[in-house]
């Protein structure tokens, strides 16, 4: 259990070179860097690298889920986060007891009668995808994943239709890829300074999207089915605090925010490894297909978990100490950042035996301990919206899997490429596809449906 404790600092090994060394280093390759360390030093080691200092990494599930565990008094929210850039109504730029209140209020849309609506929006948004998808020749899935993962949180969390839908699908990815960008550089560099600067260009992305989250909510308001609309901002418009006050419409456009920036490079990353990754298992593709076919699903939700697993599309999970703690053997100072490496963490041969492998059979039966599978971070600071980029997964591959068949291919799998916040296949997850005969009906009766939807 993390404690806080007035013992001497010791901190855990690490790398001497100089700051702007280190930190060249995780600009470059930052993968195999972490990798390079924790062959070196283990599960637990000190990197000093710009913008953030002196950082603590850990990934072993004790040190882990001392972190996750830790009281809100002695652990908190890190600084340089997408917060900054998202709005101070965001849960990333909310801490301790704020932060649980907020956490209270958003966890319920996701979860219930609503999931099930969310489901029927994604499986539309697939089939209207993958009707325009070309046959035998091979093409990226990375930007059609993104077009199912951006349609399906404007709908079920926005709420979004007609105009303001249409100008989102535009706005939308060009303002989150350019804000994730920034989101990690230094203070100075997200300031407003005009409209040529970093900063003043983000800014006008963000006026005209507040323009639009108003006219969604006012529109929301004033709809006679309010009370029975599903759609999260509806919930987010209901929800109250245990004094009975709502939250406001400025930190309901910063978290509608937080959700799609959260939600959409990430999910639509993680869809196009796992295309990724099955086709280089022909046995596995068999059978996944083989199972869609019988309506199961255990071996499909396997293989998402070993995909996140395998190909994480975030790497960590981070924290700010607020008062010197011990935790594990180590006493760390205040005011330091600790990592938990969701990368390490996924990789340890301790937590996943031939970790190097990929195995989906590995999570059937036998379901992972959380402080060792942690794609979506732990704790207080867990991604709220897990449950829904799960269930879109699920949702998306099963639809794939019904209506395509994908080439195996024995190609080399493709490099790791950082966008920002998301870690994405280096070729875009690229894939050939044939229709399959057994679903051709059903697949062009539902896409007209979801066309007229």
């Amino acid at each position: 259990m993390t404690t806080a404790t007035t013992e001497p600092v010791h901190l855990p090994p690490g790398p001497r070179a100089p700051k702007a060394l280190q930190g060249l280093a995780m600009l470059v390759a930052r993968h195999g860097a972490f990798a390079a360390l924790a062959r070196r030093y283990g599960s637990a080691f000190t990197v000093n690298i710009p913008v953030f200092g002196q950082m603590v990494v850990v990934s072993s599930p004790t040190d882990v889920k001392e972190l996750f565990s830790s009281s809100r008094d002695l652990v908190g929210r890190p600084t340089n986060n997408l917060g900054d850039v998202l709005g101070s109504g965001s849960t990333f730029a909310l801490d301790g007891d704020e932060l649980h209140a907020r956490r209270r209020l958003l966890l319920p849309p996701f979860h219930g009668k609503g999931m099930r609506s969310y489901e029927t929006i994604t499986e539309e948004e697939v089939l209207r995808e993958i009707a325009t998808w070309p046959e035998g020749r091979e093409f990226q899935t990375l930007e059609p994943m993104m077009r199912i993962s951006l349609n399906t949180i404007l709908r079920a969390v926005f709420g979004a239709a007609g105009a303001e839908l249409e100008e989102l699908r535009t706005l939308m990815p060009v303002a989150v890829e350019f804000g994730s960008k920034i989101a990690l550089m230094p203070a100075a560099v997200r300031r407003d300074l005009g409209p040529w600067s970093p900063g003043g260009r983000f800014a006008q992305y963000r006026r005209r999207m507040d323009q639009l989250i108003a006219s969604l909510i006012a529109d929301a308001r004033s709809d006679p089915n309010f009370e029975e609309r599903q759609d999260v901002l509806t919930l987010l418009l209901q929800a109250r605090y245990e004094d009975g006050s709502p939250i406001s419409d400025t930190h309901i456009a910063d978290e509608l925010l937080t959700l799609l920036v959260a939600g959409h490079e990430t999910t639509s990353a993680q869809l196009s490894w796992a295309i990724e990754r099955i086709r280089r298992h022909p046995e596995l593709l068999e059978r996944l297909a083989a199972e869609v076919d019988a309506g199961g699903s255990e071996l499909r939700q396997a293989t998402i978990s070993e995909v996140q697993r395998t190909r994480p599309v975030l790497t960590a999970a981070l924290r700010r100490t607020r008062t010197r703690i011990k935790l594990g053997e180590w006493v760390i100072p205040e005011d330091t950042t600790v990592m938990a490496s969701i990368q390490l963490a996924l990789a340890a041969e301790g937590n996943f035996p031939d970790a190097d492998v990929f195995n989906p059979d590995r999570f059937i039966g036998a379901p992972a301990s959380p402080f060792a599978f942690i794609p979506f971070g732990g704790g207080m600071m867990r991604c709220v919206g897990a449950s829904f980029a799960t269930m879109e997964m699920d949702v998306a591959l099963r639809t794939m899997l019904r209506e395509l068949r994908f080439e195996p291919t024995n190609a080399p799998g493709e490099r790791r490429h950082t966008r920002g916040v998301s870690i994405a296949p280096g070729r875009g997850g690229r894939a050939v596809v044939h229709r399959r005969k057994t679903a051709a009906s059903t697949g062009s009766q539902a896409v007209s449906a979801a066309e007229r939807a």
